[in-house]
């Protein structure tokens, strides 16, 4: 067995990263594009006009090209749940595992199967067939993300559980509580959209490429005047359930809401820092408690301890919880050793030791109370520049729908907005790689929240063998992304084809 080291944490962690950062440049667009084209083909089978079915078939085609290597990518990722990190596949595999098997079976089974359809079956089966497949195959997506979300949310804040010492694993009690709690159904709609927001923004760039070259003007026209709808709806509840996601953090993660403002020291009537020292008075208050004058605790006091919780229960600090921790890792081993003797004494009152200190079980693992403070700088910037960016696309879609609708963004003299929707393309992607810094970085060291710290969770691997790997997927995932990009840049540079004229 190796040893668990901080080299084999730190490239396991580097390679689950990348992997979900890569595979999240393809989630988002496959996610908006699956409605934006079921829209447009839903005009088509309204109207019966086949420019309607010309359109939606070109952005069918560059859904296709990146679902395919979206699905690859997502493979490999729950692949190095049981390859890097058995240990906690073991301790919550009961639990985590339920909404991926879901996922599998139902929503992409769901995909595969209509997914067939909606690319081969134009004039082999009815209209309405056909484009109900086409919604099947969006709704398939949306529900595979449901589920994955289900499980990461469980991971920021595990509910519905109870733990077994005779297995040595956390078993669902409450499935429901799982995969309805409120911070699961907040994150669904946060993450969900933002990926629409960056399809409506991908497509209103392409069309935009369009316009700078006079080709295929109406196909870029009516795709923006769809796009901006869409887009700024999907932004604007972005914004809301940004908020309520910023509540939730507040109650569940404070530690995570405190490395995002960088605040050491908390207190009442906090101020939310935008940037440079610039703060609106009483923000961060009202965002987090709902109230101007709540009281928000810092890094030191989450620390220490000693403030009273939403719960309404005064907090301990780190060093009582590790020792805590301490108390119950102790206890489980005495249990399975009490289990070895058949000392049915020692047993039992490990048994009750375990359950009295349950809940701080995983800070029996924390070695140093400032391994609990993630990396400040970096959820500061990103959260900032997340909320900056997702400010800039209510904007950029007010300005394309002020101009679509007004026909005036075909002109010469909006060729500015052109330059401006082509960069907003690799923003809106940023954009979504800082929300899940925000979200995965921020809940570090726990793999799940308050339960399981990295170091607990990592497979004993050799560090050289993980360290070997990430390159291998490096290499890997950068011809495979050079290859999409090449392959979507052609189909973009072909643009919509003529159709034939039997509908």
């Amino acid at each position: 067995m190796e040893q668990i080291t901080p080299a084999l944490i730190d490239w396991s962690r580097a390679q689950f990263a990348m992997t979900a950062m890569y595979h999240w440049l393809f989630v988002p667009l496959t996610l908006g594009l699956s409605m934006i084209m079921g829209i447009m083909e839903t005009l088509y089978v309204r109207t019966g006009d086949a420019f309607w079915k010309k359109t939606a078939k070109f952005w069918m085609k560059v859904f296709g090209i990146n679902f395919a290597v979206g699905v690859a990518t997502g493979l490999i990722l729950e692949f190095q749940f049981g390859t890097n990190w058995s240990n906690y596949s073991w301790f919550v595999g009961d639990i985590f595992g339920a909404p991926l098997a879901i996922e599998g079976i139902l929503a992409f089974f769901m995909e595969a199967t209509f997914i067939a359809v909606m690319f081969w079956g134009w004039n082999k089966v009815s209209k309405g067939f056909h484009l109900a497949s086409t919604w099947l195959t969006g709704i398939g997506a949306t529900v595979s993300a449901w589920w994955i979300l289900v499980a990461n949310t469980w991971m920021q804040h595990p509910v519905g559980m109870t733990f077994n010492p005779e297995t040595v694993r956390n078993e669902m009690t409450d499935f429901f509580a799982v995969a309805f709690q409120p911070m699961a159904v907040t994150k669904f709609f946060h993450s969900v959209l933002s990926g629409w927001v960056f399809a409506a923004v991908f497509v209103i760039g392409v069309s935009c490429w369009y316009l700078l070259r006079k080709r295929h003007v109406k196909f870029a026209l009516s795709s923006i005047r769809i796009a901006a709808v869409f887009g700024l709806v999907a932004s604007l509840v972005v914004a809301f359930t940004g908020d309520k996601s910023g509540y939730e953090v507040a109650r569940h993660q404070p530690m995570k809401l405190a490395a995002l403002e960088n605040l050491q020291e908390g207190g009442n009537a906090q101020g939310l820092e935008i940037a440079f020292g610039i703060k609106i008075p009483y923000m961060l208050s009202l965002l987090s408690t709902r109230t101007p004058d709540g009281y928000v605790p810092g890094i030191n006091n989450i620390l220490e301890g000693g403030y009273v919780q939403p719960d309404g229960r005064v907090a301990l600090s780190v060093q009582e919880k590790m020792r805590r921790g301490k108390i119950a890792v102790q206890a489980l081993s005495d249990f399975r050793e009490g289990q070895a003797l058949a000392d049915e004494t020692k047993t039992e009152t490990a048994r009750d030791t375990l359950n009295a200190y349950a809940e701080y079980f995983g800070y029996g693992y924390v070695e140093n109370p400032q391994d609990l403070v993630p990396a400040t700088g970096l959820l500061f910037w990103s959260f900032r520049v997340m909320v900056g960016l997702g400010m800039l696309f209510i904007l950029f879609f007010l300005v394309a729908l002020f101009l679509g609708y007004r026909d005036k963004i075909a002109q010469s003299r909006c060729r500015w907005f052109y330059y401006v929707a082509i960069v907003c393309v690799p923003l809106a992607m940023i954009a979504g790689q800082a929300g899940w810094i925000v979200a995965e970085v921020g809940r570090q060291p726990w793999a799940i929240q308050d339960l399981l710290p990295v170091n607990a969770a990592v497979s004993s691997l050799a560090p050289g063998a993980v360290k070997t790997t990430f390159f291998v997927f490096l290499v890997l995932f950068f011809i495979l992304l050079v290859a999409e990009i090449g392959i979507m840049l052609k189909a973009v540079a072909k643009g919509p084809e003529e159709i034939e004229n039997a509908q």
